[in-house]
């Protein structure tokens, strides 16, 4: 596979380096890259069932990028599973090539960056989940202290129920319980959601916005975007 995309400044460089750094401290494996109409978008994903039997629900972290249509040729369109390990490798590169340039520009300044695309993959079995892009229904926004307080309260529990030394098997059976277990005041929405929006640096100060559409939520602040399917039992209301 060959292409490129090209990012419209310096900062959506350095932004799409931080969520990358964010996504491979969580699950060191692929991002899911689409490209169209002027915009990438960029899947990571948080937490995912293993198997049929798994009952971990799907969690995805996605941040959105401007894309500058090249001056020759078709704009940037293109829908692959990249390693983030080469991706991020990738980034460096061009960062590395901008030298002082990148230092010098100005605050607000446009210095479009084009990064080549590494070979994708095909092993990334979340990635074959695709969150709808329309059709989303808002539902009243929820603070953010919320979705910490959630989420920090789930790593404390899986910490003190983990010894280091324990099998892969019972880490996975006791994350999913812990992660799986709705969020209190948002009974739809399970506390994967807050452990994903905090370790992706998706919190803040602003309230958190809620949409729903088929079996998805979404949860949306200015920092990014964090995307949940339910288990069709949950969909009743």
């Amino acid at each position: 596979m060959s292409g490129s995309f090209t990012l419209g400044d310096v900062a959506s460089l350095g932004d799409l380096r931080v969520f990358l750094g964010r996504a491979a401290r969580i699950e060191d494996g692929s991002v899911r890259l689409i490209a169209g109409s002027g915009v990438l978008a960029v899947y990571a994903a948080v937490l995912y069932p293993a198997g049929l039997l798994d009952e971990t629900p799907t969690v995805l972290a996605l941040r959105t990028f401007a894309l500058v249509t090249p001056e020759l040729g078709e704009p940037d369109a293109f829908d692959e599973v990249v390693p983030i390990a080469s991706l991020a490798s990738r980034l460096d590169r061009a960062r590395e090539g901008l030298g002082d340039i990148a230092s010098d520009v100005e605050p607000g300044a446009s210095r479009p960056v084009t990064i080549s695309l590494p070979m994708s993959v095909a092993s990334a079995t979340w990635a074959a989940i695709s969150p709808p892009r329309g059709g989303w229904r808002a539902h009243p926004s929820t603070e953010a202290a919320l979705l910490d307080a959630a989420a920090r309260a789930g790593i404390d529990e899986i910490a003190a129920a983990v010894p280091e030394a324990v099998g892969e098997s019972i880490v996975r059976r006791v994350r999913t319980e812990v992660w799986s277990r709705p969020i209190p005041g948002l009974e739809h929405v399970p506390a994967g959601a807050g452990f994903a929006a905090l370790s992706m640096g998706f919190l803040g100060d602003d309230a958190v916005r809620i949409l729903e559409t088929g079996p998805w939520t979404r949860l949306t602040t200015v920092r990014g975007h964090v995307l949940v399917r339910r288990k069709a039992w949950t969909l009743a209301r």
